[in-house]
């Protein structure tokens, strides 16, 4: 029994399939596999029942699993305190980040942390919420920021920062010529949206559906793949949109577009951290995320 055999046993255990460990471990499919059949011929059991999909644990692979699981636990108390030690020399994260904090915020706050850190290699994948939500479900990211909340027992999800949302409209909209419109006029324009999936996209439907408006009965006029495309469409005279502040705030200053608010319609949100709830962790990435909490930093960055 050695420790690749037994690391390669926890990840199969908890993903529940020899090609997404393998991926974890950066190792080819066959050589985890190989790994834990050299493993059960050791031990004189059937760790996995191997179905069309998943690997379930057998009786004996669940009375192994913890106790591995607490094996690795000490192992990584180990590594965080010699990963202390060595400053951060090297280490390699894996953020995913919805379109507004991955576009907007994270790069910033990446900024921070390189500085501190710099031999620490971040990659930063960029989607949408529910795309975000399922690197960090199936170990692909180590760190998760969306625009909506998860509910997932395995993933533990938590406030971030407060976002505002508001509404943008052409220069020369008519709608500029009032204080505030009503919630009820947004039937009558036609509205640019981001594509479905997205944290913005959702919190607008969610937020209209509380005023008991659905979006179908808005006119739609496209649905678009970033934020920055969707206030240059508004921009253009293409229609109306719901945008957070973080991303218009240039446009806005610039006057390509203006704001404008609805009566009685809030649009307050949270940007949210999402991170699973059986990753192993390390030193890295929770010294990433007391900087992306610090609040010191988090006012530098975005005034707030």
């Amino acid at each position: 029994m050695n420790f690749k055999q037994l690391e390669a046993f926890i990840w199969v255990a908890e993903l529940q399939s020899f090609t997404k460990a393998a991926r974890q471990l950066f190792m080819s499919q066959p050589a985890v596999s190989f790994q834990i059949k050299a493993l059960e011929e050791e031990l004189e059991v059937t760790l996995f029942n191997r179905g069309d999909k998943k690997m379930i644990l057998t009786g004996a692979g669940q009375l192994l699993y913890p106790e591995v699981k607490q094996m690795f636990k000490h192992y990584q108390k180990i590594k965080t305190g010699l990963d202390d030690l060595k400053g951060l020399k090297t280490g390699h994260l894996v953020i995913g980040a919805g379109t507004i904090p991955g576009e907007y915020l994270l790069p910033l706050f990446i900024g921070e942390f390189k500085k501190k850190y710099p031999g620490i290699i971040i990659s930063l994948k960029v989607s949408g919420s529910s795309r975000v939500e399922r690197w960090v479900r199936e170990r692909e990211a180590d760190l998760g920021i969306t625009g909506m909340p998860v509910e997932n027992e395995n993933i533990e999800c938590i406030p971030w920062l407060q976002d505002q949302l508001v509404l943008i409209v052409p220069p020369s909209h008519t709608w500029l010529n009032s204080v505030k419109i009503n919630i009820s006029d947004l039937m009558s324009e036609t509205m640019i949206l981001c594509e479905q999936g997205s944290g913005t996209r959702r919190t607008i439907e969610q937020k209209l559906a509380e005023n008991q408006i659905s979006i179908n009965k808005i006119p739609v006029g496209m649905e678009l793949g970033s934020t920055r495309a969707v206030i240059t469409a508004v921009e253009a005279g293409l229609g109306v949109s719901i945008v957070s502040s973080y991303a218009v705030h240039e446009a806005l200053a610039l006057g390509r577009v203006r704001k404008v608010d609805v009566d009685g319609l809030d649009l307050r949100r949270f940007l949210y951290q999402i991170r699973h709830k059986q990753n192993l962790g390390g030193f890295a990435i929770d010294a990433f995320a007391g900087l992306i909490n610090d609040k010191n930093i988090i006012s530098s960055i975005t005034g707030a």
